[in-house]
């Protein structure tokens, strides 16, 4: 019997039961695919984190949903490098610091700004943006369960990408996020037949003064029918925004799960060369709600 030591950390987020919950398997040196998989199902959270060891860079990390691994997720790495800095496995001087993961899309860096010997906030860098396949509003409206109006009008239903394809559908208001009701089965249908992973639901209109947009995240094919925030999403979001005119500016506020009961806030900052963005990064906090060990056998 193995044991395999595990944390529980909620990212975007300062206070315990708030954002997004990440499992984070700090040794998964000897872990298999499958294992990964099976410890990421009894977890049963929308996404597991697997930290091992790099030759290309300071850590390799793998992600997996309860269905399926992806190759780059958002509030996970969050979680992640929480972790590794409490665990001590990261170097907790105050000030930036700057470390890489190696991930199935390739090496990216993750900044830590350190207080106090702890990690304040962790910024992940993104792949530059990839804008893929635009879609049918009329369509996307049934499957959300709205009115064709609620959708916002001169702006594509398009699939973005910054490591993981998401369909970006930007929505009228608050209140239209209030009552989506989608059809899931018929979400994941349409997931598998299209370009993207998961479906990213937003507004201009936002609880805090502090954010420009509130957002809804859906990824039934993925075993998660809603993801409380959504990191990976955000630095789409932010790159379609941006892309289209609707915010002009390079670092938004993007706001999440409050409509679900996990509030959480997410830091985007983009780089541009010319009228092209180059460069997404996504940050947050993170606090650790539970330690403890897994017995595999």
């Amino acid at each position: 019997m193995r044991i395999i030591k595990v944390k529980q950390v909620d990212a975007f987020t300062t206070v315990p039961f708030g954002g997004n919950p990440a499992a984070v398997v700090i040794d998964a040196e000897d872990l298999t695919t499958e294992e990964m998989q099976r410890i990421t199902r009894e977890m049963n959270l929308s996404e597991t984190a697997f930290v091992a060891s790099s030759r290309r860079a300071d850590f390799r990390v793998r992600f997996f949903t309860p269905v399926k691994e992806i190759d780059l997720a958002g509030h996970p790495t969050i979680a992640t490098f929480h972790a590794l800095v409490e665990e001590g496995l990261i170097a907790a001087r105050d000030g930036v610091v700057t470390v890489t993961q190696e991930l199935n899309v390739g090496v990216l860096p993750v900044e830590i700004e350190v207080q106090a010997g702890a990690a304040r906030r962790v910024i992940m860098t993104q792949q530059k943006p990839l804008f893929g396949s635009a879609y049918a509003a009329a369509s996307w409206a049934e499957v959300l369960g709205i009115d064709k109006t609620e959708i916002l009008e001169g702006y594509p239903l398009q699939t973005v990408s910054t490591g993981t394809p998401q369909l970006m559908v930007p929505v009228r208001s608050l209140t239209t996020l209030r009552f989506l009701r989608p059809d899931f089965e018929a979400m994941a249908t349409l997931t598998e037949q299209g370009d993207f992973f998961s479906v990213h639901v937003f507004a201009l209109e936002t609880f805090s003064e502090e954010a420009d947009v509130h957002a809804r995240h859906f990824a039934p094919a993925a075993g998660v029918r809603e993801d409380p925030v959504t990191g990976s999403a955000s630095g789409g979001m932010a790159a379609y925004l941006v892309h289209y005119g609707l915010v002009n500016k390079s670092s938004l506020v993007a706001e999440q799960g409050h409509l679900i009961g996990r509030p959480g806030l997410v830091y985007i900052d983009l780089e541009k060369e010319g009228d092209e963005i180059t460069t997404v990064k996504v940050g947050g906090s993170a606090v650790t709600v539970m330690s403890g060990e897994i017995f595999l056998v």
